[in-house]
């Protein structure tokens, strides 16, 4: 049985079956659960703890 990931980004859960897997280039593995979270995070480089919608989803999970 797969298990549900957490978005290394926002915190969100991913259900099995979607999201993205990215392998960087030291071998660490991080999973997203949106073009918009790998976007932001690999992309644009931009850290979670600034972005207003990222601290709201965070809270919920937490």
């Amino acid at each position: 049985m797969p298990k549900e990931m957490i978005c290394s980004f926002c915190g969100k859960s991913i259900e099995p079956g979607t999201g993205r897997m990215y392998i960087g280039p030291r071998g660490e593995i991080l999973w997203f659960c949106s073009s918009k979270c790998y976007k932001n995070s690999i992309k644009l480089g931009r850290k979670p703890r600034e972005l207003k919608w990222v601290a709201k989803l965070s809270k919920k999970i937490i």
